[in-house]
């Protein structure tokens, strides 16, 4: 109660108005109900309002020709996700930019990670493989679970100690085995490896490190580049936030940007300043292992990037792309994340919050849009977490938000 009253306080607009701008019309139901017929009778997924007029899964631009990850998407491993255009953080660009986020927290795990594992377990169950072994600090593995339950196979999860107890009794809600094991999520890894090692039916699912996740991952883009809001040519995309924990993400975006020929879009790669492996990476211009993860944003922890991230980054601004870094400290993705609740009435984790602390820090918008093209959109991935809920919320926000008048 006492966060609910927080949240109602912390945003007086946001009674009075609504926040989101719908952009299509939400679910076509016989549509869907027809699809779960022909495969099986398994129940649809949630849809989407993004792509096109209509959300079913044949709509999608994956779907639609064949496209990347159209086997898994036909299947319903993942789903197309709403792209709804925000009041709130529209205005404090003082309305230089519409700002849209793209609700892949909607997918059925609770983050993004559905739409590259979805890509890479059905590959793997195409080949003949009935086992996934995973290290995860919460979402992969959750993705992993999720996925694995709908395609009939084992799942076991290697998480590390620091992984929160809601995230390994819905790991475990799911029919995953789950190892808690290490420090951090290097740890897990290394004994997630050392079983595939020993285990002849099974697979090794990094969260992050695999062409085939980013390759899920980057139909993110392909929905953002079909949807009205966009296709016309009328909007121009200037810039995409999103998290940076180990790279899988933003891998899939610059594949995605390359896919659909928008070279010039900037990317903003989100991280807090506890975990951010990418942006020291970036700003050297050499790799950086990190010591230690020193932030509340758990699910970013991966000591150092995939080498393929920044690979891609370069590779896009040789194509007339920008790439920046974004690193917020602790206090302002949680703050972001308290406000986007008040705002959107959604939870999602820190991680996710670095993404959103882009707009609603004055610090980080500043130097991450400050020089974007006026008129141009703004797209934030909100890419979830499932290590979230009220109490969390309220704890996050009694230790960072010290400051905030909370009566």
């Amino acid at each position: 109660a006492p966060l609910l009253l927080l949240l109602l306080l912390r945003s007086p607009a946001s009674a009075t108005r609504p926040a989101f701008a719908p952009l299509h019309a939400t679910t076509n139901i016989a549509a869907a109900s027809a699809a779960a017929e022909a495969g099986g009778g398994r129940s649809p997924r949630p849809l989407g309002m993004s792509s096109a007029s209509s959300s079913s899964s044949s709509s999608s631009p994956a779907a639609a020709d064949g496209g990347p990850a159209s086997a898994a998407l036909e299947l319903g491993l993942y789903a197309p996700t709403p792209l709804v255009l925000s009041r709130p953080l529209t205005a404090l660009t003082e309305n230089r930019h519409p700002v849209y986020l793209k609700l892949d927290c909607l997918q059925a795990s609770g983050s993004f990670k559905d739409r590259g594992m979805a890509h890479l377990c059905q590959v793997f169950k195409s080949r003949g493989r009935s086992k996934l072994i995973s290290s995860s600090g919460g979402n992969a593995g959750l993705a992993v679970a999720t996925v694995g339950k709908e395609l009939g196979m084992k799942v076991d999860v290697v998480v590390p100690e620091t992984t929160k107890e809601l995230v390994i009794a819905r790991l475990r809600g799911l029919g995953a085995d789950v190892t808690v094991h290490g420090e951090n999520w290097n740890a897990a890894d290394e004994l997630a490896r050392e079983r595939v090692s020993k285990d002849e039916a099974a697979e090794y699912v990094s969260p992050y490190d695999h062409e085939l996740l980013w390759t899920g991952h980057s139909t993110v883009i392909d929905e953002l580049a079909a949807d009205a809001a966009f296709a016309t040519g009328d909007v121009k995309i200037g810039a995409v936030i999103a998290s940076v924990g180990g790279g899988g993400l933003v891998c899939g975006i610059f594949e995605g940007l390359e896919r659909n020929g928008l070279n010039d879009v900037a990317v903003i790669a989100a991280e807090t300043e506890g975990a951010a492996s990418f942006g020291k990476a970036f700003v050297s211009g050499t790799k950086v292992r990190l010591d230690s993860i020193d932030s509340v944003a758990t699910s970013l922890g991966a000591l150092e990037v995939t080498d393929v991230a920044l690979t891609r980054a370069k590779d896009h601004i040789g194509r007339g792309g920008t790439v920046k870094a974004a690193m917020c400290t602790d206090a302002e993705a949680v703050e972001a994340c308290v406000k986007f609740a008040s705002d959107h009435r959604l939870l999602v984790e820190p991680a996710c919050g670095a993404a959103l602390a882009a707009v609603y820090s004055d610090r980080v918008r500043e130097e991450a849009l400050g020089d974007l093209e006026e008129g141009s959109a703004v797209v934030v991935e909100v890419c979830g977490g499932s290590g979230v809920n009220l109490e969390l919320m309220k704890m996050w926000s009694d230790r960072f938000l010290t400051n905030v008048d909370k009566e």
